[in-house]
C-alpha cells in the first residue's frame, strides 16, 4: 500500500492535477497487478513443476520397488521350492532306507524262523 501511495504522490506532482494523477495511478496499479500476476503465475508454474518432478520421482521409486519386490519374490519362490525339493528328497531317501532295513529285517526274520523250525524239527526227531 505504501508503494501505491508514493506512486500516487509522484503522479500528482508530475501531472499537477488530481484527476490526471488518478489515471496514472490506475495504469500503474494495473501494470503492478499484471506484473504481480505474471510473477504469481511464474511461482505457481514453479510449484507445478515441483509437483510434476516429485510425482515422477514417486512413480520411479514405486516402479523400482515393484521391480525389486518382484525379483525378491521370484528369488524367494525359487529358494522355497528348492528347500521343498531338498526336504522331499531327504524324506524319500529315509523312506528308501527304511524299506531296505525292513527288507533286511524280514530276510533275517525269515532266516531265523527257518532256523528255529529246523531246530525244532531236529529236536522232535531226536526225541
Amino acid at each position: 500500500m505504501d508503494v501505491l501511495h508514493k506512486r500516487m504522490k509522484l503522479t500528482e506532482e508530475a501531472g499537477g492535477e488530481k484527476g490526471g494523477g488518478e489515471v496514472a495511478v490506475d495504469e500503474t496499479t494495473n501494470m503492478a497487478a499484471v506484473a504481480g500476476s505474471e510473477e504469481m503465475e511464474l511461482n505457481i508454474q514453479r510449484i507445478l513443476e515441483k509437483i510434476d518432478h516429485f510425482t515422477q520421482q514417486v512413480s520411479d521409486l514405486l516402479e523400482a520397488v515393484r521391480t525389486l519386490f518382484k525379483d525378491l519374490s521370484n528369488e524367494f519362490e525359487e529358494r522355497l521350492i528348492a528347500v521343498h525339493r531338498e526336504q522331499m528328497d531327504k524324506w524319500q531317501e529315509e523312506i528308501n532306507e527304511l524299506r531296505l532295513q525292513d527288507a533286511s529285517n524280514e530276510a533275517a526274520r525269515t532266516l531265523l524262523q527257518n532256523a528255529q523250525d529246523h531246530l525244532l524239527q531236529n529236536v522232535r526227531e531226536d526225541s
